[in-house]
């Protein structure tokens, strides 16, 4: 295998770990903390609001940098958005991903971080997520 692509797959994982380790001590692992956080008419929780400020925060001041390098340290170049337009796709994966998220109270980053504590709600949200991910696509490829 090549050097650049074990550099991937290592900075791939450590970015995963430290992502999961983030979710589980900031508490998004734990749905009741972002269904409280959704609540705004109860007993609403802000602690996902100070976490997503620490994450734009972070992501801010890390693009200023990291852009200003020709290319990624593993990579030919770099990977950035380019799609601008709300189309039908996007509202309707935005619906389900928000319908979710409110029911549930995961997403999927902290849904996969929360498997650690084998929840049954977790491990039976995960196994659905995937399915839903793979329907998403087989239906969208034939859309």
């Amino acid at each position: 295998m090549p050097k650049q692509k074990i550099g991937q797959q290592i900075s791939a994982l450590v970015s995963g770990l430290v992502f999961g380790i983030g979710m589980a001590i900031s508490g998004m692992t734990n749905t009741e903390r972002v269904q409280g956080f959704l609540d705004l008419a109860g007993a609403w929780d802000p602690t996902l609001a100070f976490v997503m400020g620490g994450g734009l925060i972070v992501t801010f001041i890390g693009y200023k940098f990291v852009l200003k390098n020709p290319a990624p340290i593993f990579g030919d170049t770099f990977h950035l958005p380019t799609k601008t337009d709300i189309d039908k796709t996007l509202l309707i994966g935005a619906v389900l991903f928000g319908a979710g998220w409110g029911l549930v109270g995961y997403c999927p980053g902290p849904a996969i971080a929360g498997l650690s504590y084998a929840y049954p709600t977790t491990l039976l949200f995960v196994p659905t997520m995937l399915v839903g991910l793979f329907l998403a696509r087989v239906i969208g490829k034939r859309l």
